[in-house]
């Protein structure tokens, strides 16, 4: 699960950083990047467990 986490968070941060330096999409772009922290800073939060 925590992988998957990490995969989400890294794609999401790609998409904002081609939104943001090509595209311009304004608020979609904010929304993508407050995602991707919420999702590491939850995998932060829960550490490295392994079920």
């Amino acid at each position: 699960m925590g992988n998957i986490l990490y995969t989400v968070a890294v794609v999401l941060l790609i998409l904002w950083a081609i939104g943001f330096f090509a595209y311009g999409l304004g608020a979609i772009i904010h929304i993508l990047l407050a995602i991707a922290i919420i999702a590491v800073l939850l995998r932060v939060i829960q550490g490295n467990k392994m079920i």
